[in-house]
């Protein structure tokens, strides 16, 4: 049974197969074919059986492996690879197909390549992945067949394999290195001017010519009798949380990728970036009830606990609660914290129903409220219109846009800062305004 589940014949050999069967039935009336006829079917014959034994004559004679990474990374191009080699003495056609996982919706996926004896040969792919969970790859299928090209051989390796599909790893590396070789510019991320000190106080020094005058403390200048200053240095270790609204507002899909995933995956970047600033980085999800809470820690080792609370994130496309949400920040963030609030609203009057709790936040923490332009609202406003109902559509499109310029001009108003943008630049944006934040001595 193994055997005849490897084996497959080319169509090559159904049209040999047809053109004897004419042979044949024309040998009926031409006596003279007759003979030429049989002889061609002992021919191919001969030929089937030379290829099946050059197919099986030799065992295991091609090797295949799928190089898999431990995590794949949502929203990006994965690069996978598959290596190939073969034992066979002559040269082998094959065609790999490898059984990509359902969650790509892709059937149609094949490689065809030539092989030598010896020569090891492999190729690349890549999948890109739009949600995170187990995704399982099938069989990797390999299909060798002789230059006599009659029967093909069907080897199978690497049946099922699991991999887990993480939030964006890949963007977080991306601005890790950026991050560190002071490279933002390069992102869109602006470089600003520092304002000022922070007040996180090191020590008392002598005064030395140049330093600033009004730091000078006057107990310590009448003890020692000599001119004192207070050395400041920049304040680090500032609690930082990520507060992702998993209701069902943040389900809206854009480029496959739904909100939540898009604020996932800036959390898990811009988390990474604040720890490297020596920051302490915590992170918050809700809807209708509180999902998760990590506290706010200042270890590196701290971004794979966010990581995994990150990736187990779901929605049940409930209404959220902010009543709850103010209730869980007043109780457990004790300290004046940086509050990241990614959420989304569409209408104005969603967002003052919501605003009181915002306010209620923003009085002892500094809050950021993120939320999304609507990006095929914005396309459809530049279109040029022709028709009526053309207008009716850009019309109302220019409505909602406007609306949300005005939520913003209302959060501000109370002195709540915002981002508006773009699901793409989410990151970017997001880590510009922590930068600002940092800069201006804000927290």
């Amino acid at each position: 049974m193994a055997f005849l589940r490897s084996l497959y014949i080319h169509n090559v050999f159904f049209r040999y197969i047809a053109v004897l069967s004419a042979c044949l039935v024309t040998s009926y009336w031409l006596p003279v074919l007759y003979p030429i006829a049989w002889l061609l079917v002992f021919l191919l014959l001969a030929l089937f059986f030379l290829d099946l034994y050059l197919m099986y004559g030799t065992k295991d004679a091609i090797k295949a492996h799928r190089n898999l990474p431990q995590k794949l990374s949502n929203s990006d191009e994965n690069i996978l690879s598959v290596h190939l080699g073969s034992k066979y003495p002559f040269k082998t056609g094959v065609s790999v197909i490898d059984e990509l996982p359902v969650q790509f919706q892709k059937r149609d996926f094949e490689h065809k390549t030539q092989l030598q004896k010896g020569e090891p040969h492999f190729f690349e792919y890549s999948v890109r992945p739009v949600e995170r969970g187990e995704y399982v790859f099938g069989c990797l299928n390999v299909f060798a067949s002789s230059p006599l090209r009659i029967i093909k051989r069907k080897y199978v390796f690497q049946k099922d394999q699991m991999v887990p599909v993480y939030p964006s790893i890949i963007q977080m590396q991306q601005y890790d290195f950026l991050a560190t070789s002071n490279r933002l510019t390069e992102f869109g991320l602006k470089k600003i001017r520092r304002i000022g000190h922070t007040q996180e106080f090191e020590q008392i020094k002598e005064y030395i010519k140049g330093d600033d005058v009004r730091t000078i403390n006057w107990k310590a200048t009448a003890k020692k009798n000599q001119l004192m200053v207070n050395q400041y240095q920049d304040e680090r270790s500032q609690p930082i949380y990520s507060i992702i609204d998993t209701g069902r507002v943040m389900k809206m899909p854009f480029n496959g990728l739904s909100l939540l995933d898009y604020a996932i995956n800036s959390a898990l970047a811009f988390s990474n970036v604040a720890l490297k600033r020596n920051d302490k980085t915590g992170l918050l999800t809700f809807s209708k009830k509180i999902e998760t809470f990590v506290p706010a820690v200042q270890k590196i080792t701290h971004l794979n606990t966010i990581m995994e609370s990150l990736y187990n994130i779901s929605t049940d496309y409930s209404d959220s609660d902010f009543g709850l949400l103010y209730a869980h920040v007043k109780r457990k963030v004790n300290q004046r914290s940086l509050l990241l609030l990614y959420t989304n609203f569409e209408h104005i009057s969603g967002l003052k129903r919501q605003l009181p709790y915002m306010l209620a936040m923003a009085k002892k923490h500094v809050l950021v409220v993120i939320f999304f332009e609507n990006t095929e609202l914005e396309s459809l406003v530049a279109e040029d219109v022709e028709d009526l109902q053309a207008i009716y559509h850009k019309t109302i499109a220019e409505k909602f846009s406007l609306e949300k310029r005005l939520m913003q001009k209302e959060l501000q108003k109370y002195g709540i800062q915002t981002i508006l943008t773009k699901p793409e630049e989410l990151t970017v944006n997001t880590i510009n305004k922590y930068l600002e934040i940092k800069a201006r001595g804000i927290i």
